[in-house]
């Protein structure tokens, strides 16, 4: 995950920090040196670092942090607050007009991601109610046109096209044809730039004079440090984005150019790719990368993927039957399905507070709940629905069917029943009350833990 080695050094340097009963000026100019460091190893600017650590030691070192009963964690504060403010302070979000279409213009380098994040952008304004228009102004990549279409039929978007057409052309008519058809966002894909190539910032050039767009939005990899903040510097001098996608900030990238993009180029992060599915976006939140990069989780980010992705219907159906004992195979293999569209495991143990950082990428076995859906769905009918028939003979059937061990069919069927037997101690008084709050506020995961 993104932040994790400068997640795990500031956890260090604030742990030696809290072993002091009483803060001095140079102990935590050494703990700044380390945190400037950490910074520079995790690819952030240089001149972003010096003016940080400058910020924090000077407000850290006041009299108020220095007398305070908790010192260390006054400090922490401090540097949580600060890196809100180097990414933005408050989540950025699209300027929609009052008069539609929003004209929303991608741009980037090729290979940045920019055609999957621009289907992205359209399945997230989907969830919030809105008619998105998906425009191929990409005619010089080989199999630019169809691949928005491919990513455009899974976002569930229009995608209008005009084949080799000039791109400005384009775009205008793509204006006209969302007018007439009532779509009220228009993204606009343009191609992608091997490198800052005037002619074709130009074309770009002419496509913002000829469009008006409301955003102008960068898709920029993560994974290429602060090259990307040199491409951010660049587009932004040329076009005046209004702000930026930050893509892959799943993988194993520093994490630097999310905390330099803002202080360059004065303009926010909007969104983040944090997967590979089409509905991997999120719209970026400072204060939520600020908990994550200190280790404090991201729970209102789990709690919102989890609402995204669970019917409240079928939330009070699930409530209903874990009340009555009525909890089956069938129902367990349908919250995997669930889980199994919030994201990796590994993605979602990062935002739960206590976890987040000091869970190890290898300890996570992602294959797990395949493995356990595979088993599940090796039993018959009769098998889902009452397990306590599976007997040994059965085991060896539905282990030979799943590729697994017998053994690992114990140990479900054991993790089953255990879960059996926690629902049934809520259905004391007020039980059902507190089970269906779990499972609105948990889009129904329950008691996942077990299985992932």
């Amino acid at each position: 995950m993104a932040f994790e080695g400068l997640s795990d050094k500031l956890g260090k340097i604030f742990k030696n920090l809290k072993g002091y009963g009483k803060l001095n000026e140079k102990t935590v100019n050494e703990a700044m040196r380390e945190v400037k460091m950490a910074l520079l190893e995790a690819d952030v600017s240089y001149k972003v670092v010096k003016k940080f650590v400058a910020d924090v030691s000077e407000r850290a070192v006041g009299s108020q942090v220095m007398d305070s009963l908790t010192p260390a964690q006054q400090v922490i504060d401090i540097v949580h607050e600060e890196l809100c403010k180097l990414m933005g302070g408050t989540n950025a979000r699209i300027d929609f007009p009052s008069k539609p279409p929003c004209i929303i213009m991608m741009c980037g380098l090729q290979g940045s991601g920019k055609t999957t994040h621009s289907a992205k952008l359209a399945k997230y304004l989907k969830s919030q109610n809105r008619r998105p228009l998906l425009v191929a102004c990409d005619i010089y990549r080989p199999a630019a046109i169809d691949q928005l279409k491919v990513v455009g039929e899974k976002a569930g978007a229009r995608v209008f096209e005009m084949g080799q057409t000039n791109p400005v052309i384009i775009a205008k008519e793509s204006i006209k044809f969302a007018k007439d058809n009532g779509f009220d966002v228009v993204i606009l894909d343009t191609a992608g730039r091997l490198h800052i190539d005037e002619e074709l910032m130009n074309e770009l050039k002419e496509i913002k004079a000829e469009t008006n767009p409301t955003e102008i939005l960068l898709v920029v990899d993560s994974m290429t440090g602060q090259d990307a903040v040199n491409v951010a510097k660049s587009f932004n001098e040329l076009l005046d984005i209004t702000g930026v996608v930050l893509t892959k900030l799943d993988g194993d990238t520093r994490g630097g150019a999310a905390l330099s993009v803002l202080a360059v180029t004065g303009k926010p992060i909007k969104f983040a790719g944090v997967g590979e599915k089409i509905d991997d976006l999120e719209q970026f939140h400072p204060d939520r990368m600020a908990d994550r990069i200190l280790g404090m989780g991201d729970m209102l980010s789990l709690i919102e993927k989890a609402k995204e992705t669970y019917d409240e219907k079928e939330a009070e159906k699930l409530a209903k039957k874990l009340q009555t004992s009525k909890f089956d195979m069938n129902d367990l293999l349908a919250q995997f399905e669930q889980i199994e569209k919030m994201g990796s495991v590994s993605s979602l143990i990062n935002m739960i507070p206590g976890l987040s950082g000091k869970v190890k990428e290898e300890d996570i076995d992602e294959r797990r709940m395949p493995r356990t859906k595979a088993i599940i769905l090796s039993m018959t009918k009769r098998e889902r629905e009452k397990p306590s028939i599976i007997d040994a003979k059965r085991k060896r059937r539905i282990a030979a069917g799943s590729g697994t061990k017998v053994e690992d069919v114990n140990n479900l069927l054991k993790q089953f029943d255990q879960m059996q037997k926690m629902m049934k101690q809520m259905t004391g008084k007020g039980g059902k009350r507190k089970m269906l709050g779990m499972m609105r506020n948990m889009g129904g995961m329950g008691n996942m833990g077990g299985f992932m």
